[in-house]
């Protein structure tokens, strides 16, 4: 089995049901599977082959879904790249992935138009000198149809990291990693043919890619997809197209809630309210129910080496464990806590998260050590240090890349960092430890906001230990963040990116 075989039955199944909807744009199955078709076509006519690696620097527009199918179709790797991306570091993924074409959206362009990378270009609009037009190519083609004979152990997808202590790596899946967690999400979140699954997160991270795009294109179900994402618009569509799954970043809901009120739009047909990449706090919690009363809020922890998949916390544990990750792992997928040594750790104590299923990758691409230290045996290690409550609920502690040693100690900084977000006037923080002569490393808070130095230090001397204080202060405008949000320490510490 393989995405372009799902592609195809559907369009057999279900030909008349909308597969796609952008804004008033609308594409049935068979309409996508006519254009896959004749843009796989297009792809052989410019010499792209099994293997070959294609980038698409594409918002969640439909130009996305059919090129993504139709690299598939033909065999070709998919490279899907985050369009917030600069020049450089777009430059550095076609170079590193060995990309030989690299499809782009016209209204986001920019940062490539006039990238020097030797591969094939292409975009939407009208044809230039250095880019061939994508619907002209399209267009220019019979429908005739391409039998793909993949199988689920073939080469599918390269995602790339997003690099928050060094060159992004890219990490390779076969089809079956693929097919593995996206039937995790039809079985966990019941995603049927009915289901209409809303996609305003970027197509280029793992989290709305494999899960609930190829959810529902396994399923038959009908795609909603929004170039970017604003409350507005989240809201509008959702009452427009009576959508019935949705996953975001918690900043999604917590920013609706503050520029907008849920609770003056229709949106009962939502049935499930995902929410994923840092955990959600009782208060938050409890105004998100609020502020979305109808469908299940649930937490789904994962890696994009995972597949990804990790752990579930459904609508009903956030009660008593908001700030968990859950106390499962979710269908295909197992859990467990290990030291250094591989070993497993009881309850009550810190350890390293580790994932075994077929949802893992198969190797970070062209990078033999890297992939070989994060295996023992089928477990990925994750990177991140949790512990497992009585209960049996696994309660992240921090990265492991981040944990500090000052004096022998282990000094975790999220949960330094979780009391400096409270503090009033503290709007960004981030700890990190720097290296000290005789404690090996000492504590170091950077933060953004107007609250004064002393304050915040006032308060963390009474909520945390002694030993956890920082002892250098930084008070800076805005803490420098990748293309995906995310705090770069390596960068506060210094060293290169």
């Amino acid at each position: 089995m393989n995405t372009s075989e799902l592609l195809a039955r559907n369009a057999r199944k279900y030909p008349a049901q909308d597969a796609i909807v952008f804004q008033s744009n609308r594409l049935t199955y068979a309409e996508l599977d006519t254009l896959v078709n004749k843009f796989g076509s297009a792809l052989r006519k410019k010499e792209i082959h099994t293997e070959d690696k294609v980038a698409l620097f594409l918002p969640n527009t439909p130009e996305f879904a059919i090129a993504y199918l139709a690299v598939q179709r033909i065999g070709a790797i998919v490279v899907p790249v985050n369009v917030k991306l600069t020049e450089e570091e777009v430059l550095y993924i076609l170079q590193d992935s060995g990309a030989k074409m690299l499809i782009a959206h016209e209204m986001v362009v920019a940062p490539v138009k006039n990238i020097s990378a030797p591969v094939l270009k292409v975009k939407t609009g009208e044809r230039t000198e250095e880019w061939d037009s994508f619907w002209a190519l399209l267009e220019e083609q019979e429908d005739t149809p391409i039998e793909c004979y993949l199988r689920e152990d073939d080469l599918s997808t390269v995602l790339y990291t997003s690099g928050t202590t060094g060159k992004p790596k890219g990490v390779l899946f076969p089809y079956r990693s693929i097919l593995n967690v996206a039937t995790m999400i039809n079985i966990e979140m019941e995603v049927k043919p009915e289901s209409r699954i809303l996609l305003s997160m970027p197509l280029s991270h793992s989290a709305p890619l494999h899960l609930f795009f190829m959810a529902g294109l396994m399923t038959g179900s009908t795609l909603v997809l929004t170039p970017t994402f604003t409350p507005e618009l989240f809201l509008d569509t959702i009452e427009r197209e009576k959508t019935t799954h949705f996953f975001g970043a918690p900043v999604a809901y917590l920013t609706t809630m503050q520029m907008a009120d849920p609770r003056e739009r229709d949106l009962s047909s939502m049935k499930w309210w995902v929410y994923g990449g840092a955990p959600l706090s009782s208060k938050e919690v409890h105004a998100i129910k609020q502020a979305f009363p109808s469908g299940s809020l649930t937490c789904v922890y994962g890696l994009t080496e995972a597949g990804p998949s990790g752990t579930l916390l459904f609508d009903e544990e956030h009660e008593k464990k908001a700030g968990s990750i859950g106390k499962r792992a979710p269908w295909g997928t197992e859990i467990c806590l290990i030291d250094e040594a591989g070993e497993n750790v009881p309850k009550g104590e810190v350890g390293e998260i580790a994932l075994r299923g077929e949802g893992n990758m198969r190797e970070y691409f062209r990078k033999t050590h890297e992939t070989e230290a994060v295996f023992a045996g089928e477990w990925l290690r994750t990177g991140d240090l949790a512990m497992q409550d009585e209960d049996g609920y696994y309660w992240v502690i921090d990265r492991k890349k981040d944990m500090i040693i000052s004096g022998g100690v282990n000094i975790y900084p999220k949960e330094i960092e979780n009391v400096m977000l409270e503090i009033e006037g503290v709007n960004e923080a981030a700890v990190i430890g720097i290296p000290h002569p005789e404690w090996g490393e000492t504590v170091k808070a950077v933060y953004a906001g107007t609250a004064e130095e002393e304050k915040v230090r006032n308060v963390l001397e009474k909520r945390i230990a002694s030993y956890k204080v920082p002892r250098i202060y930084e008070q800076v405008a805005e803490l420098p963040r990748n293309a995906s949000g995310k705090i770069l320490k390596q960068a506060l510490k210094g060293g290169e990116l």
